[in-house]
């Protein structure tokens, strides 16, 4: 962007036309300022955290507050102020001038100092601690170096601290050490010891040292910064080893950074770890081709060891700027505030920081409004100028005129918030531009919750132009948010014109729902045949609704609307059921057989109306059922299958009612499947069934086949072989043969194996007995005589006792014992033998 031509405009900084943020905020000191230039030029300020102090061309000393007020002001000479020096309390002033004038006056106190040289002094530096009454000292600039200090009686005593250089022009004070620059360079003064610690030369003396002058600047006590010309070097004081001291001082100085700029400098200021350069520029005319003074440029620096990075460069507009030289520039800085005062003899304007209010602002002004959104409300507390919701709703309007309306409505939940008249005003706004879609996904409908004509306006917007969206819509939102009325009379004149729409007939049965108008809404979903018709039956227990339309629900979904009918037989019985569905018996088929499947027992009554269904609609599960059922007529049954010719269940039927000859002959005539007959005459196991079965098949070679293969392990083969006749061809009857030998064999194998299965187990169980009938047997107190019921052991064990025990665990007294009549001298437990019971059975008894 061009500069501003009008000097009275209070923005000071150039516009790029890059994105980079300015790091400085600039406005010029008004107030007081503004009417003493208007007669006088500023020659010198120096800052103090309370006040500045301002020197002009007519001799005058102005003290101003921060804004630029007067508070008091002194007439120190009728020529130029040279030099302000404050202490670091603000409450003594140094003040030399042209005409070889100085004084040194406390702004609080009597204290006064003046003293008139032949010569202009150009520089005067009071103690930092001049307050104290043991660092009343300062120093003047002229042809010397000047140092007063006050000794006895109250009286000052001057000496020379340094001479035969050229010119004093600038000197600065830090604690104990005094910088001073003149013709030749920079010195400093180690005022603890009196010894000159250094002597930095100029670079460039080509340039005049009034024209050019020296800036110096402490960032610290012990880093000094020095611009002269266009060259800048930090310098650092150290201590110096005490075994390199020699004679020299105990202080040395070290460059540790030095580069060159582009332009003059005026003036320099620490801030933080970067540097604050005001520059001098000079330019060629466009017009003229001539070289003339440019504006001013104040720049932030990354010192490097060797070179410098450039953070920001803003040119500076001035009143008066074209006629200003470098040394009518200079540059101040309050410390504690990072405050930047550029001082001209026309104008004084101030650079600040810029805080998080003019970052929001830069932002906004480059319509970044996401990012200062995100800043505000990082620093929603420190901020003061900004609210977070005017940089929302101004964000909100940029992207609505940037057309991206769906992103603005989002924006809206987050920045709106609850707030729901700025809801209700971006509502209208949308309606307005015709985008009230783009925010009806985002309206809120739990805390807050709008007006309900906010709703039902967005509603009607859909349904005059998107029927698919009104039904979302109509899904999505809580039924309470809109008159559910309104909505319903507007969709019934809309199916007026379009009966047959099934998105507003589905619409109009959820709207119905709502209403709790649920006998209209099943309707609808009936005729829709939509699938949610049995939630809506099941949750709102709509059962006697549905009496006379279970025909439409098994059209729609036998499966279903048999599983919701025998899950609520409580609601809607069994008999009601089958009555609706008697004029449509394949329906019935479907519900009867389910509850079949669920209890064989609870349908009985229809269980002779089911043979017929099953036989026309589903005879798979006709035999399934016939076994199953315990309450089907079989002659009903039977008659109804050979009415059909169902020849399995025919033959099922026979059986079950006793007449299996009848079933195996037509299992053999109608079927003619041996296999089946074979495996019929296996469940029957009736000898006469396998003799019919034989007769039959004696003269067909295949059925002859069939039960060589199969008759083996149930009827003897011999029997079926001595009736074959001779000659006749029967195939594979070697194989036959061979099988029912292999058969033989495997059975006689089977036998002998269990056979030696048995012995070893009956010699493995004799040994286990003679094992356990040879253990020992434990006789204590606790045992008594099976006889006489006394314990077992005498009381007294010295007397001698006898006592048989049996291997049975029974115990008796041998006294006690009743006399064999048998000649063998073998004696048996009583109690057992009577039992007939053998040896040890009475410790199985005893596990067990």
């Amino acid at each position: 962007q061009e500069s501003r031509s009008n000097e009275e405009s209070t923005d000071e900084s150039e516009e790029d036309e890059t994105e980079e943020e300015p790091k400085l905020k600039y406005e010029r000191l008004s107030n007081g300022v503004t009417e003493i230039l208007q007669k006088d030029a500023a020659s010198c300020m120096t800052v103090h955290e309370k006040f500045l102090a301002l020197g002009t061309h007519y001799g005058k000393v102005y003290l101003l507050d921060v804004q630029g007020n007067i508070t008091q002001k002194f007439d120190v000479s009728p020529v130029k102020i040279n030099q302000i020096s404050l202490d670091e309390s603000g409450e003594h002033m140094g003040v030399c001038s042209e005409d070889g004038k100085v004084q040194v006056f406390g702004l609080y106190s009597a204290e006064e100092f003046h003293e008139t040289f032949d010569c202009p002094i150009k520089i005067v530096a009071v103690h930092p601690h001049f307050v104290r009454s043991h660092f009343k000292q300062f120093v003047t600039g002229g042809k010397k170096l000047l140092l007063y200090e006050r000794g006895w009686m109250n009286r000052w005593k001057p000496s020379v601290l340094h001479e035969g250089e050229g010119n004093i022009r600038n000197v600065k004070w830090r604690g104990h050490l005094i910088a001073w620059a003149n013709n030749m360079g920079v010195k400093i003064l180690d005022m603890v010891s009196k010894q000159r610690i250094t002597n930095v030369p100029r670079d460039d003396i080509s340039l005049r040292p009034d024209m050019y002058p020296c800036s110096l600047c402490w960032k610290d006590n012990l880093t000094l910064i020095i611009g002269w010309g266009n060259s800048v070097k930090i310098c650092s004081v150290k201590e110096r080893h005490a075994s390199e001291m020699r004679d020299l001082p105990n202080r040395y100085v070290e460059i540790v950074f030095q580069f060159d700029t582009e332009f003059y400098i005026s003036g320099l200021a620490p801030l933080c770890d970067q540097l604050v350069i005001l520059s001098y520029v000079k330019e060629i005319s466009e017009k003229t081709e001539a070289e003339c003074c440019a504006r001013p440029r104040l720049d932030i620096v990354q010192p490097l060891p060797e070179s410098c990075e450039e953070i920001s460069s803003d040119a500076l507009t001035v009143r008066g700027f074209q006629e200003n030289e470098c040394r009518d520039y200079h540059l101040e800085y309050s410390e504690g505030e990072s405050l930047f005062y550029i001082i001209s003899p026309r104008d004084v304007v101030v650079a600040k920081e810029r805080d998080q209010d003019d970052h929001i602002d830069w932002l906004l002004e480059k319509k970044k409004y996401e990012e200062a959104l995100m800043a505000a409300e990082i620093s929603q507390k420190t901020i003061k100028k900004h609210k977070i919701l005017d940089i929302g709703l101004a964000y909100i309007n940029h992207l609505v005129e940037k057309g991206e309306y769906d992103l603005a409505a989002r924006k809206c939940q987050k920045i709106l918030g609850k707030n729901t008249e700025l809801w209700e005003f971006e509502v209208y706004k949308f309606k307005e531009i015709g985008q009230l879609k783009a925010i009806s996904r985002y309206l809120p409908r739990r805390d807050p919750v709008l007006k309900p004509l906010i709703y039902e306006m967005v509603l009607h917007e859909f349904l005059e132009s998107d029927y698919e969206g009104f039904a979302t819509l109509i899904k999505e939102w809580p039924g309470d948010l809109y008159n559910n009325t309104i909505i319903v009379q507007a969709v019934v004149d809309h199916l007026k014109k379009d009966p047959q729409n099934r998105t507003l007939l589905q619409t109009l049965a959820e709207l119905y729902t709502y209403d709790q108008r649920y006998g209209k809404a099943l309707e609808i979903y009936l005729t829709l045949r939509h699938k949610d018709v049995f939630q809506l039956i099941h949750k709102h227990n709509l059962f006697s609704s549905i009496r006379d339309k279970i025909v439409l629900l098994m059209d729609f979904d036998s499966e279903k609307a048999v599983d919701m009918l025998l899950d609520n037989e409580d609601k809607i019985s069994i008999d009601r059921v089958v009555e609706e569905l008697e004029n449509r018996p394949e329906l019935q088929h479907v519900y009867l057989h389910k509850l079949f499947k669920r209890d064989h027992h609870k349908g009985q009554r229809y269980h002779e109306k089911q043979i017929s269904l099953y036989a026309e609609y589903d005879r798979p599960n006709l035999l399934p059922f016939l076994r199953d059922s315990t309450h089907c007529p079989l002659e009903k049954a039977l008659e109804i299958c050979q009415q059909r010719n169902f020849v399995e269940e025919t033959v099922y039927l026979l059986s079950r009612m006793g007449n299996s000859r009848s079933a195996l002959k037509m299992i053999m005539e109608e079927l003619q499947d041996v296999d089946k007959a074979i495996e019929f005459a296996k469940e029957q196991d009736d000898g006469e069934l396998w003799e019919d079965l034989i007769l039959y098949s004696i003269d067909k070679p295949p059925f002859i086949t069939g039960l060589l293969n199969n008759i083996g392990t149930h009827v003897d083969p011999i029997l079926l072989i001595h009736r074959i006749k001779e000659g006749m061809e029967i195939p594979n009857l070697r194989d036959s043969l061979v099988k029912i030998l292999q058969d033989y064999n495997l059975q006689i194998l089977l036998r002998e194996g269990c056979k030696k299965i048995l012995v070893a187990d009956s010699l493995s169980l004799l040994k286990k007995m003679h094992r356990t009938q040879m253990k020992g047997v434990l006789v204590d107190e606790e045992n008594i005589c099976e006889s006489c019921l006394s314990p077992i052991l005498p009381s007294d064990a010295s007397k001698s006792f006898n006592v048989v025990v049996f291997h049975c665990r029974h115990m008796f007294h041998k006294e006690c014992l009743p006399v064999s009549n048998t000649v063998s001298a073998v004696q048996f437990c009583n109690i057992c033998s009577a039992k007939h019971r053998g040896p040890g059975s009475a410790i199985l008894e005893m596990k067990k």
